[in-house]
């Protein structure tokens, strides 16, 4: 019961097995960004002001430079995870590879400037 039948064993036709894994992910990510936005605005708010040298001598921290840093590359990462989902559900063959390569290209290109931003102003540069 719950086999499938012979020729969609053969097939391998199925469950892939990596549903839950992806799901987890997102719901991971997803706590994290909430708990990293919670963070960045009462943050902010408790700044004295939100002038240039104020936010980012700020951001020197190190305190600061850390978490700004896992927040850039949470917010990535569930991007990636959520419109990964639906490029495979709702785009035709033809394109979906092209689209799943470009949009791995800006997550990753994204989570770097954002790091390298946050690393550049964080190291004094």
């Amino acid at each position: 019961m719950g086999r499938g039948t012979e020729i969609g064993r053969v097939r391998g036709l199925g469950a892939a097995k990596s549903g839950v894994h992806h799901w987890w992910l997102q719901r991971v990510t997803a706590i994290a960004n909430l708990l990293l936005v919670v963070w960045f605005i009462v943050s902010l708010v408790r700044l004295p002001d939100l002038g240039y040298q104020t936010v980012t001598d700020w951001m020197a921290q190190p305190l600061v430079a850390v978490p700004l840093i896992l927040f850039v590359v949470s917010v990535f990462w569930h991007l990636r995870l959520g419109l990964q989902v639906l490029i495979e559900d709702y785009l035709h063959e033809g394109t979906k590879v092209a689209m799943l390569l470009a949009l791995n290209a800006f997550a990753v290109a994204g989570g770097l400037v954002g790091v390298f931003s946050i690393l550049k102003i964080a190291l004094g540069a």
